[in-house]
């Protein structure tokens, strides 16, 4: 027998799972603790000592079944040392049986892949200088039972539709509770079978790319479930988990033992596999800070996540440098999107440079001073306005990006639109309102499903999207907002091309507390600028001041308060004109309408821009 080597995470997925060859099935699995391993399945009868597998020097279990193929379904029996015969899935299995079967299946993919242009041109993308708009994406609510082919056609002309440029898809691994919305795995290398075969997810991403369209996913590396047929005390000891303080004490879970060569290579591979495997665009990674952050008093046994302070855990730390750097070497052009709610410096820092080496880091702390101020009234808002501000302190520390999630509108939250004040018309103003802010502000954006038409209900999982509420000119008004957000965003590289650049944006007036105005200026690298007007207040202001860049002729490209929109058509008309006096530091300066609870974005085609935007 040839000792199996543990592969680098590259192709590790090749090794390790059940694989076609020939007239025959070849299987190999890790279980070093164990003292019998075998395949299991309708072909034996399931009798564990039917097909046994054999075990070199390292711990993995390998050998062939002969006479199985595609399709067939099957478990490892393991005995553990205490003679305990264990019934496992298998960790690397590409398929798996839909809930609450638990079986894993034999799969190969036939696909052919129609995105070759799409790939060929991904590894030369930058994406913290080009667009990014997100749509967040629950697969099972957004519309209730469509598989992946028919979502393949239903909502990718619908985020082609409103302009997204990616999708980001809650966890789409195998799951067996529908309530976690993915994010406690038992099958890593499987897509949930809930939507149809691994082929059939690799339909939707193609349909995605070949609509213009770049799929992101959520990762979960943090933690995984107890499940007593998935990755728990696999072999009948500790084995993906640390032995100690192996359980997350909020999440009723067990943590990775990132400290293990062979547990990392199994999530590094992991995190390759749907990048290679499935071309997706990439991946945000789920909970990084309490990866960050442990403190290691025992307390009940357990270790508690502590993100104000305490030990970092270094292996943790290691193991996400070394994930950055290998996806980023292996998939150039991809994003790596960081969930860390720490002031952690340096997460979006090249590894070379001493940092986390991520593309993105989630702003969650502009997520929620945000909606603070906005859950105000705004007769109050003049006393909250730092919070509306306060990101732009720290805004070129890291690439962020700008978060509005699943995580905002369940657990009792309430949907986006429910979070503001005042009867409803007033409601979607403010909401209206905040999403032109919000798309003008540096940094990338996401948007979770419903919010773009004002979801009225909170969120669950159980029931589709309220799209019924389209048939109200009021909502559908804000969704086509939307629209004209992105669209706006793709054609204005202000708002995009210098996201991270200190110098490319400019408060005109941020301290306006007693009018709840914020206005400021965005500049692409040609010196173009944009600039954004926000009155949060419940009345108009008929003839506000505002600095303007240069003299002459502006624009109004975006008007929330657009009768298109649901509004009331207030605002400054088509054109604004901007004499040379001199306002907040600008050179100019212009008495402009600004409708109550409404955003504005103006622009200008003057010939002198570069000249200006350099002064």
């Amino acid at each position: 027998m040839q000792p199996v080597v543990i592969p680098v995470a590259d192709g590790a997925w090749r090794i390790f799972g059940a694989h076609v060859e020939g007239e025959g099935v070849r299987f190999a699995v890790w279980a070093p603790h164990a003292t019998a391993v075998g395949v299991i399945g309708d072909f034996n009868d399931w009798i564990g000592d039917a097909d046994p597998l054999s075990r070199d020097d390292q711990g993995i279990w390998h050998g062939t079944v002969d006479g199985i193929g595609a399709g067939e379904l099957y478990q490892f029996e393991i005995t553990a040392a205490n003679g305990d015969h264990l019934i496992k899935s298998d960790p690397f299995a590409r398929f798996a049986q839909l809930q609450p079967q638990r079986s894993s299946v034999v799969h190969t993919s036939s696909y052919v892949w129609a995105d070759a242009d799409w790939m060929a041109a991904r590894p030369s993308h930058q994406p913290h200088a080009e667009p990014m708009s997100i749509y967040e994406v629950h697969l099972g609510s957004w519309k209730r039972n469509l598989t992946y082919r028919e979502l393949a056609v239903e909502l990718v002309a619908y985020v082609q539709d409103m302009g997204f440029s990616h999708v980001e898809f809650m966890p789409v691994m195998e799951h067996p509770f529908v309530g976690s919305w993915g994010y406690q795995v038992t099958g890593f290398f499987a897509p949930t079978s809930r939507h149809g075969d691994p082929d059939d997810f690799r339909a939707l991403v193609d349909a995605m790319h070949r609509a213009g369209i770049g799929v992101i996913i959520d990762w979960v590396p943090a933690h995984f479930p107890k499940d007593e047929w998935a990755l728990g005390r696999f072999d009948g000891q500790s084995l993906y988990e640390p032995a100690e303080f192996d359980e997350h004490p909020d999440w009723g879970t067990y943590t990775f033992d990132f400290a293990k060569t062979e547990v990392r290579n199994f999530l590094h591979a992991n995190a390759l596999f749907w990048l290679e495997e499935f071309h997706v665009d990439g991946l945000r990674v789920d909970a990084v800070a309490p990866m960050l952050y442990l403190d290691y008093s025992r307390g009940k046994g357990q270790w508690k996540p502590n993100i104000l302070g305490g030990r970092e855990n270094l292996d943790a730390i290691s193991f996400l440098e070394e994930l950055n750097v290998l996806c980023h070497r292996l998939h150039p052009g991809i994003a790596m999107i960081a969930e860390d709610s720490t002031a952690w410096t340096g997460v979006t820092t090249p590894v070379h440079e001493g940092g986390l080496g991520f593309s993105f880091k989630w702003n969650l702390g502009w997520m929620h001073d945000t909606l603070n101020y906005l859950h105000e009234d705004p007769i109050a808002r003049q006393h909250h306005h730092r919070q509306m501000t306060f990101a732009m302190v720290y805004a070129h520390s890291d690439h962020y990006l700008l978060p509005l999630s699943h995580d905002e509108v369940v657990h009792g939250k309430g949907s986006l639109v429910r979070k503001m004040p005042g009867e409803r018309p007033g409601q979607l103003a403010n909401l209206r309102c905040y999403l032109a802010f919000m798309w003008a502000h540096p940094g990338k954006q996401l948007l979770f499903m419903g919010s773009e038409f004002g979801q009225d209900r909170e969120w669950s999982e159980k029931r589709s999207l309220d799209w019924d509420l389209l048939d109200e000119p009021a909502h559908a008004g804000v969704q086509q907002l939307i629209r004209d957000l992105n669209t706006a965003y793709r054609h204005h590289r202000a708002l995009w091309e210098t996201d991270y650049e200190r110098s490319a944006f400019r408060w005109i007036e941020p301290n306006d507390n007693l009018h709840n105005v914020f206005s400021f200026v965005r500049y692409d690298l040609a010196g173009r600028p944009l600039v954004c007007i926000s009155n949060f207040a419940g009345v108009d202001h008929s003839a506000y001041d505002v600095g303007l860049p240069w003299p002459g002729t502006w624009t109004p490209v975006i008007n929330t308060s657009a009768s298109a929109y649901g509004g009331n058509n207030a605002g400054p008309g088509k054109t604004v004109i901007a004499d040379d006096i001199a306002h907040q530091g600008c050179p100019a300066s212009a008495a402009v309408h600004l409708p109550a609870l409404g955003t504005i974005w103006l622009t200008s085609e003057s010939p002198t821009t570069r000249e200006v935007s350099q002064q």
